[in-house]
Order: C-alpha cells, then sequence, then structure tokens
C-alpha cells in the first residue's frame, strides 16, 4: 500500500522499531528534513547517518496522538519518547510522493 497514511505508518513502525534499513526504506533518495533546530538533513544517506547511533541506543519511539492527512500530505501530532528526559511533543508535516517521503517538517 503506497497511500501517504500507509507510507508514514510503516516510517513509525520501522522508527519504533530501531529498522534503520526499514526505516530509510521509507524515504525518497533525496528527501529533505527541516529539523527543529533550524538544521536540515539532505538525502536518504544523511538520515541514515543521523539516525544509526539513536536507533543503536533502542529507546527512542513515538506515538502519534492526532492526525490530518490531505493529497500527499500527512500531519501527525507526535509524542516522541526517549530523545529527552520528558517526552517531546511535536507536529511532524510529511509529504509522499510516489510512495516515499521526500520532505519532512518538524513544529514545535
Amino acid at each position: 500500500m503506497n497511500a501517504p497514511s500507509a507510507v508514514v505508518d510503516r516510517q513509525l513502525a520501522a522508527y519504533n522499531s530501531h529498522d534503520i534499513d526499514a526505516f530509510t526504506a521509507t524515504y525518497a533518495e533525496e528527501v529533505v528534513i527541516h529539523r527543529r533546530d533550524g538544521s536540515e538533513l539532505r538525502g536518504r544517506q544523511e538520515l541514515r547517518e543521523a539516525y544509526t547511533a539513536v536507533f543503536a541506543e533502542g529507546r527512542c519511539r513515538a506515538e502519534i496522538s492526532g492526525r490530518l492527512t490531505e493529497g500527499d500530505w500527512v500531519v501527525d501530532h507526535e509524542i516522541a519518547h526517549g530523545l529527552r528526559d520528558e517526552p517531546v511533543r511535536v507536529l511532524v508535516v510529511y509529504r509522499v510522493r510516489e510512495g516515499l517521503i521526500d520532505r519532512v517538517e518538524f513544529h514545535g
């Protein structure tokens, strides 16, 4: 299934199981990720490098507390655990094209 919400669900399942290969496989080669701190990740390889150590720690997981979808866009209200002492609430905007996530924006 390549519906945008299904692609984002696969990405979230891979994130929560710390499966770096399955996680990066949901992203386009030229993905652009705008992080909360204003920095960017560009491309699947940078994404892999940024998340490999986080996954190796085995502490991160996220849960969706709300979702909106429209066309290629999925907006999740997520609660991220294991990245800081307290859970982090964030809005994550995903654009899915041709069955892969090609753009992500973190807000909050």
